[in-house]
């Protein structure tokens, strides 16, 4: 995983986790970003973070679902995660919430 799509894992994770600590705009935001996914990958990344409602599932549950070996799934969570990162708005997200 490159530099930035780590940074936005971590900030998934934290969202995920806590997701009292994101402001709800910065919510707003990010799930218009995950628009840009196809609505299959858009789901499965939901579920694997437990992001925007969606009960957080394991690798080998949304693999299952999806009809894929883990491996398989967590490469597709990889390449979206990446796609999201590089993205002139992820960045712009990411630039105020260091300020």
């Amino acid at each position: 995983m490159d530099k930035l799509s780590r940074e936005l894992n971590t900030f998934l994770v934290r969202m995920g986790m806590c997701p009292e600590s994101i402001g709800q705009q910065t919510v707003h935001y990010m799930e218009h970003i995950f628009h840009l996914l196809d609505p299959v990958d858009e789901q499965a990344v939901a579920r694997y973070y437990g992001l925007f409602g969606e009960v957080q599932l394991s690798l080998a549950e949304i693999a299952r679902g999806r009809g894929m070996t883990e491996e398989d799934m967590m490469a597709v969570i990889d390449s979206c995660i990446h796609r999201l990162a590089v993205t002139p708005e992820w960045q712009m997200i990411k630039n105020t919430l260091k300020h």
